[in-house]
């Protein structure tokens, strides 16, 4: 059974891969707890079951990872994920705790799983690396990447319904498509949307308001406001142009769905400042075109654009 793991959460992915662990190791694996660096492990203390093998099983102390990303078809190897030369990565990360707990003697084997793709020498690579960093044999590190994981699944069925993979849990996610189509071709055309102007848009809700209603801070408010207010005019302009009504017809389908996706997943007690920016991040992630450095900041006066102009956000129940 195939999953869309970048769609769920990551509770739900730490709940999946506990699950599987107790099957490959034993019903006593303990479940992911978040410690004070904001890493999440599970621990396993005895002889494994099934892993690496029933006739040569681990023996010891093992501890598990999983690492989560809404992105889209990640690999393993993408220079976020590792590099040999880079402190600011996930295994980079990884590395000074797997340290201090080897040192600790709470340490013996290590398993990391990711929703990401694992290629042979991306695998061999990681491996080696953390080996020779750590001071661990290789044959006591394991990497599972999403074509492991899927097998695993097939041969025990009953985790993915024991993990409860329930859509209502899940993330607040949303797809970049049409967006990156509207920033692509607000892009290429030719008027300079980094022109101030004279006279600014007048807003529906009155942006003050809009932010109450929103719980957006005020440090927040004014920074979006003073970096994108100039920009609302001309993509307005632009979306109103009769030549663009399939851009239009794309940007609108944006908004109505980050506008129904947040009005379903926000949890109560987040800013809006948090919402931007996590659909920010989610964007940037999911899509090649919305990440490149050119199209970053119109994304982001896009996004503001639909929070200005009432697309996304709580408003006043006035009439428009």
């Amino acid at each position: 059974m195939k999953f869309a793991y970048e769609d769920l959460s990551e509770d739900q992915f730490e709940r999946l891969i506990v699950l599987l662990c107790q099957r490959l190791l034993g019903v006593s694996v303990k479940g992911f707890a978040k410690g004070p660096d904001g890493g999440r492990d599970a621990k396993f203390v005895g002889t494994a079951e099934l892993h690496p093998s029933k006739a040569a099983p681990w023996v010891g102390t093992t501890v598990v990872q999983a690492k989560h990303t809404n992105g889209y078809n990640r690999h393993f190897g993408e220079a976020d994920f590792y590099s040999p030369t880079a402190k600011d990565t996930v295994i980079g990360k990884e590395v000074p705790r797997i340290i201090k707990l080897r040192e600790a003697k709470q340490l013996d084997h290590y398993m990391l799983f990711a929703n990401r793709r694992l290629a042979g020498n991306a695998d061999q690579n990681i491996t080696k690396y953390i080996a020779e960093t750590c001071g661990l044999p290789e044959g006591s590190i394991y990497l599972c990447g999403v074509e492991q994981l899927e097998l695993y699944l097939k041969q025990f069925p009953e985790v993915a319904a024991l993990a409860d993979l329930d859509p209502v849990d899940s993330p607040l996610i949303v797809s970049p498509d049409e967006l990156a189509i509207v920033v692509e071709a607000i892009a290429s055309h030719d008027a300079d949307l980094s022109a101030v102007l004279d006279a600014p848009p007048s807003e529906r809700t009155s942006y003050e308001e809009k932010n109450d209603l929103n719980n957006m801070t005020a440090d927040y408010a004014a920074a979006l406001r003073r970096r994108y207010l100039k920009d609302t005019a001309q993509i307005r302009a632009f979306l109103a142009a009769p030549e663009n009504l399939e851009i239009l017809k794309s940007y609108e389908a944006t908004a109505e769905e980050f506008q129904m996706k947040i009005i379903s997943k926000r949890k109560a007690f987040q800013n809006f400042d948090a919402v931007m920016e996590y659909l920010l991040d989610l964007l940037f992630q999911r899509d090649p075109i919305l990440r490149q450095r050119q199209h970053k900041r119109l994304t982001r006066a896009v996004l503001f654009y639909m929070y200005w102009n009432c697309d996304i956000g709580e408003v006043a129940n006035v009439e428009a």
